[in-house]
């Protein structure tokens, strides 16, 4: 497919799986009502509150948070002059305004992008990335972080990693609940159907799992469209795939690789460890190589 059906596809099924997000918070919500009765499932919309403050928290102090937790330092024109001119480049092709630009010290190449929105993006390289790539690879990457600031993918994110935390700790919460007297308060409301008592115990349980493989699966999916709009950005898929392959044959993985800002990276950290596929918050890389590869044939 050419990177605009991949883009159009990629939409969609984010769309879909940000529902999927939703419609998990209502079940939750519906369970507690079912299983506690409308007195103890008042605290729902304070959980609800608290997510939402929570979301909006991480969007505005995205940058911020992200450039410690990688220990991220920012740099001049001055600093690095032909860098800034590749990323000038991309942003001109494709219409964003120039973001702030940061090094990570780390011989594992790497790149992330963060940032609420594009007049206050930032975009971070590690020094291993910049010795390894020549220009054309280089400007891939560049095009591919810039991308994800276009696709406000920063948001998307932490609305996804925001409302699957809420679940985990709306659902524990109602699960320990069960034991300090939510039973006593069930019974005296009259809500004693076994069925229904039994289908809310199980999403509460079963809510978290699945609020984190979707929101595993939102990140993939706006990685495969990070790389077709970078497509869009340089008409130049070769660029890309090249790092890509760049990436997949270097074996070091950077320092910071914690869980909490793994999907943040060009290549995830976690990719080779233990983390089930399910989980993991980027496509294969050699998936989306081939993507790239299909694409270089149809230009």
């Amino acid at each position: 497919m050419n990177f605009r059906t991949q883009q159009a596809a990629n939409k969609r099924k984010t769309i879909g799986l940000l529902v999927g997000m939703g419609v998990l918070v209502w079940l939750v919500v519906f369970a507690a009502m079912t299983y506690f009765g409308t007195s103890t499932a008042g605290i729902v919309p304070i959980a609800v509150g608290i997510a939402v403050i929570s979301v909006w928290g991480s969007y505005y102090g995205a940058d911020k948070l992200v450039i410690t937790m990688t220990g991220a330092k920012l740099i001049q024109e001055s600093d690095n002059p032909k860098l800034f001119n590749l990323i000038q480049e991309v942003t001109i092709a494709s219409g964003l305004p120039m973001p702030k630009v940061a090094i990570v010290v780390d011989s594992a190449p790497n790149a992330f992008a963060t940032g609420r929105n594009p007049e206050h993006a930032l975009i971070a390289f590690t020094t291993g990335i910049l010795d390894a790539m020549d220009r054309d690879q280089l400007q891939g990457v560049i095009a591919h972080e810039l991308a994800h600031v276009a696709n406000r993918d920063t948001l998307v994110s932490a609305v996804a990693a925001t409302t699957a935390g809420a679940i985990a700790i709306l659902s524990d919460m109602l699960t320990r609940m069960m034991w300090f007297g939510g039973g006593r308060d069930r019974n005296r409301e009259g809500n004693g159907n076994p069925i229904a008592l039994i289908f809310s115990l199980l999403i509460l349980i079963l809510a978290p799992l699945a609020a984190m493989l979707l929101r595993s699966a939102i990140s993939r999916k706006r990685e495969s469209l990070a790389d077709a709009t970078a497509v869009a950005f340089t008409r130049n898929p070769a660029g890309l795939r090249s790092a890509l392959e760049v990436l997949a044959s270097d074996s070091t993985v950077v320092q910071q690789k914690s869980t909490s800002v793994a999907h943040i990276w060009i290549e995830s950290p976690l990719d080779g460890t233990s983390v089930s596929k399910l989980f993991s918050t980027h496509p294969p890389i050699a998936e989306r190589i081939a993507v790239l590869k299909a694409m270089e044939s149809l230009n």
